[in-house]
């Protein structure tokens, strides 16, 4: 029988086996198809496209919960529109569990480790198109790193929030929690009350449920378009969610068909759309290290002076917390972030012509929201909560590259006051429990940068402290790492450059005299400059934190977190220049 021959029981492959053809077809090929049929596929799905189903399950938060499950509805999907979908599982690191410790700093190293083994499965089985289920913090940009880097047919499914729980009658979330803490550690409340506290702000499956960083990220992408629309707000214990996730699997089918690709979808435009619905929502200062980084894979340029530039134009329009009152479920509830995109286009402060992947444009999406009677979740932008966005980047003397401040959730724009310097967010910690820290403060926690830490951990343990103690409308923060979504305050954090490799934040000593200055957009260290000479002189890189393995690699590759903190090679580049030019050791 002639090689070109299909044997009997062989159905002919289908065009839009693009990729997977090469792994599948063909009598070269028959051991592959050998080790498939092992595992239950037979003839008939190995002639279809091949869809990688990515869930980012583990067992160690509620964050992630249900996405076996949804997974299972995902392939559902996929078979039903005549693909054959191969689920695979990659890793996930909780800030919120291992906020205050050690295990923090993994978190942001976990976006890249996510995103690799997310292109090393896609790469090394030849997938035609691929889902991303996401849920805590680092998985949502990690999946769109994903997608850019391979640029296959794709979406990302956010497997939903959390619904709130309860403290005192109240609405509750884990934030909740870590204010409690300080609010304990004050004298403010008794160990029965903490423990209520504890037992009642997570009651089930879903990323932590305020404009935190996963809300954030969720939001972004559906402005970015690479979620559709709609579908991710979906509450992740909310029966809708199964559903959602059957549309994912067919609608990736019709990507993989007419073979429409993330790249056709992730514009310079779609990304200016997804800074405005971060601002307009009051959400994570983290969407300035996420955003960029997806960018930077879709070979892409987004900088602290382009996300300026969007932030300084977007109002305020969602009342979320933490700076706000709700929920996102109760954006859900409300109508959805469509009402955002309704309210952002009736001043063209987005673009409207953006197409997302579920083949609608933003402008589309807007017209067709329905607005659901009850709280106001979304102000009208006639009349925004502020007419200045939910962040803004501040630059001067302290941070030459910039830093980043949330501006939702609090009033002051200037402080002015004396330097608190920590070389660790463990010191800082210690200093809060303590009751070290006064009115006027302006605490500094370094060397926690993306080299430093390594891996940037975020500060809510301390943020958290000094609100529960009473402090977090009189004391200022600044930090080269960064902070939880659920944090408030005047807080400003990606300080860069960073300390550990000299930024000036690391010459700053215990009592100087630091001004914050939102409007003028200034972050400065009053110390005259010969004496910041001086100290610089006999400033010496402290000793790496980790000498081998993950964390080592990756602060060995890590660039500046005013471009991300993306592993692209650029930080190991410089190193190597400096080495060759005889300017480092």
């Amino acid at each position: 029988m002639a090689e070109d021959q299909q044997l009997p029981y062989h159905r002919p492959s289908d065009p839009a086996k693009r990729v997977s053809h090469a792994l599948t077809d063909g009598p070269d090929r028959a051991a592959a198809r050998a080790m498939l049929k092992a595992i239950g596929f037979t003839d008939d799905d190995l002639s279809q496209p091949i869809v990688g189903v990515a869930t980012t399950w583990i067992e160690t938060m509620p964050c992630n919960f249900n996405q076996r499950r949804l997974a299972e509805f995902v392939k559902e999907g996929i078979r039903a529109a005549g693909g054959t979908p191969m689920e695979f599982n990659t890793i996930a690191v909780s800030d919120g569990v291992s906020m205050g410790t050690e295990g923090m700093k993994a978190s942001l190293v976990s976006r890249e480790v996510i995103a690799d083994s997310i292109e090393l499965v896609a790469r090394g089985h030849l997938f035609d198109g691929i889902v991303c289920l996401v849920g805590c913090d680092k998985t949502i940009p990690a999946g769109a790193m994903a997608l850019g880097r391979l640029d296959i047919p794709g979406v990302v499914l956010y497997n939903g929030t959390i619904y709130p729980g309860t403290y005192k009658g109240k609405p509750a979330d884990v934030v909740t929690v870590f204010e409690a803490i300080g609010a304990y550690r004050a004298g403010k409340i008794s160990l029965e009350e903490l423990y209520d506290a504890e037992n009642g702000a997570c009651p089930g499956a879903g990323a932590c449920g305020g404009q935190f960083t996963a809300n954030t990220m969720s939001t972004a992408l559906e402005f970015l378009g690479l979620s559709p629309a709609g579908l991710n707000g979906i509450p992740a214990e909310d029966p809708a969610k199964d559903e959602a996730a059957r549309e994912v699997g067919r609608l990736v089918m019709h990507l993989v068909r007419h073979d429409i690709r993330p790249s056709t979808i992730a514009t310079p435009e779609a990304f200016e759309n997804a800074v405005a619905s971060v601002s307009a929502t009051g959400g994570s200062t983290n969407a300035a290290l996420h955003l960029p980084a997806i960018a930077s894979e879709f070979g892409l340029r987004l900088t602290l002076d382009d996300y300026a530039r969007v932030v300084d134009r977007t109002p305020l329009i969602a009342d979320m917390r933490p700076g706000g009152r709700y929920a996102a479920a109760d954006m859900y509830d409300a109508g959805g972030v469509a009402l955002v995109m309704r309210e952002l286009l009736k001043r063209d402060l987005l673009h409207g012509d953006a197409k997302t992947v579920d083949g609608r444009t933003i402008a589309a999406i807007a017209a067709g929201v329905t607005e659901t009677p009850g709280p106001q979740v979304v102000h009208p932008i006639e009349t925004p909560i502020k007419e200045t966005g939910g962040h803004a980047i501040l630059k001067g003397s302290l941070a030459p590259e910039g830093s980043i401040v949330k501006l939702a959730g609090h009033e002051r724009r200037h402080h002015r006051g004396p330097a608190r310097v920590f070389d660790s967010e463990t010191a800082c910690f210690k200093a809060v429990r303590d009751r070290q820290i006064h009115e006027g403060d302006v605490v500094v926690i370094r060397y926690e940068g993306p080299i430093g830490g390594p891996g940037m951990q975020e500060m809510l343990s301390v943020t958290g402290a000094l609100v529960g103690e009473g402090l977090g409308e009189s004391v200022a923060l600044l930090t080269d790492g960064r902070f939880s979504g659920g944090t408030h305050g005047l807080m400003l954090g990606h300080v860069a450059p960073e300390a550990a490799v000299g930024g000036p934040i690391a010459l700053v000593e215990e009592g100087d005299t630091i001004v914050i200055d939102v409007d003028a957009r200034q972050l400065n260290l009053e110390v005259d400059e010969a004496t910041l000479a001086e100290r610089r002189a006999r400033w010496t890189p402290p000793k790496p934190n980790y000498t081998r393995g993950v964390m080592a690699k990756y602060a060995a590759l890590v660039s500046s977190a005013s471009e991300g903190a993306v592993t692209n090679g650029a930080q190991l580049t410089r190193t190597l220049a400096s080495r060759t030019d005889g300017s480092g050791s």
